[in-house]
C-alpha cells in the first residue's frame, strides 16, 4: 500500500488514478473518464434529395387527374336522335341505339377519363321511342297517304276542269276579236306571247299557254280543227301527265262547251259529260 501524493489517503501500490481525489501520479492533472465515441455526422445536405419544404413529396395518386372529356359516340348518339324526327326518320334512331351503348360501355372503361351518360341515355331513349312507334307510324301512313294522293288528284282535276272553261272563254273572245283567224289553233297564241292577232293574246295565264299545269298536259284535239282560215271549230284535250298519279280522268271540250271525260284513255265528243 502507498499514499496519494495529493490526499494523503491509501491507495494500492499499481494504482494509476487515485480514487479519493482523482488524480494521477504525474502531475496535478485530474483523470477523466474516457469520452463517447462522437455520433457519426450525416453526408452534406447536398449528398440527399431533400423534399422542399414549401412543397412536398407527392406518392402515388396524390397528383391530381386531368378533368374528364366528352365521349364523342356520346355525343352522336344524341344528335341522331334528334335527327331521327328533324332529318333522318327510323335512320337516326338506329344510329342513336347504337352509338348510345358503344358510348356507356366506352365510358365505363374509361375508369372516369370520359364523361357523357347523360347524353348517351338521352339518344338511347329518342331512338328506342322511335323505334317502338314505328309500326304505328307506318299504319297511319298507310292510312293517309293513299288518302292525300287521292286528294291531290281531285284537285289537279277540279284545276283542268276549270282550265277548260277558261280556255273556252279564251277561244270565244279570241275568235271575235280576231274574225279573220277564227278560232285559235295554238295556246301560245292565246297567252302573254301570242302574235298572229295581237288583239287576242293574254286572254290565258303563261302557264296555262305553256301547256302543262297543275299535274295536267293540254293538248289540240286535231280533228276538232278544220285547218282553213278563219277556222270555225276547235277542241281542247287535258291528260294526266301521270295517270293514277297526278291525276284519274281524261277530259276534253270544244265549240259546244261542254266538258266530257274518260277513265280509260283521252277523252273526245263521244265521251261521257261531264255533270
Amino acid at each position: 500500500m502507498k499514499r496519494c501524493p495529493y490526499c494523503a489517503e491509501a491507495i494500492q501500490d499499481d494504482t494509476q488514478v487515485c480514487p479519493h481525489c482523482r488524480m494521477g501520479p504525474t502531475g496535478n492533472v485530474y483523470a477523466t473518464p474516457a469520452a463517447p465515441a462522437p455520433a457519426a455526422v450525416p453526408p452534406p445536405a447536398s449528398n440527399y434529395a431533400q423534399p422542399s419544404p414549401a412543397a412536398p413529396a407527392l406518392q402515388g395518386d396524390a397528383y391530381p387527374a386531368p378533368p374528364a372529356e366528352t365521349s364523342g359516340k356520346a355525343t352522336g348518339s344524341l344528335v341522331a336522335g334528334i335527327a331521327a324526327y328533324v332529318i333522318a326518320p327510323f335512320f337516326g334512331a338506329i344510329v342513336a341505339i347504337v352509338l348510345g351503348h358503344l358510348g356507356l360501355s366506352e365510358i365505363k372503361k374509361s375508369a372516369g377519363r370520359l364523361k357523357g351518360e347523360g347524353l348517351a341515355i338521352a339518344g338511347l331513349v329518342l331512338g328506342y321511342i322511335q323505334v317502338a312507334g314505328l309500326p304505328f307510324i307506318l299504319i297511319i301512313a298507310a292510312i293517309a297517304i293513299p288518302n292525300l294522293l287521292r286528294a291531290r288528284m281531285a284537285a289537279n282535276e277540279a284545276s283542268a276542269v276549270g282550265s277548260l272553261h277558261t280556255l273556252v272563254n279564251a277561244e270565244n273572245s279570241y275568235g271575235s276579236v280576231c274574225p279573220k283567224i277564227g278560232f285559235a289553233y295554238s295556246l301560245t297564241e292565246l297567252g302573254p306571247a301570242g302574235s298572229a292577232c295581237p288583239e287576242g293574246k293574254n286572254l290565258i295565264d303563261f302557264t296555262l299557254a305553256s301547256g302543262l299545269k297543275s299535274g295536267y298536259r293540254f293538248t289540240p284535239h286535231v280533228s276538232s280543227f278544220t285547218g282553213q282560215a278563219p277556222e270555225s271549230g276547235y277542241g281542247w284535250n287535258a291528260d294526266p301527265v301521270n295517270a293514277g298519279s297526278t291525276g284519274m280522268r281524261h277530259f276534253f271540250v270544244d265549240q259546244s262547251g261542254v266538258i266530257r271525260f274518260s277513265k280509260s284513255g283521252q277523252a273526245d265528243e263521244n265521251s261521257e259529260a261531264l255533270q
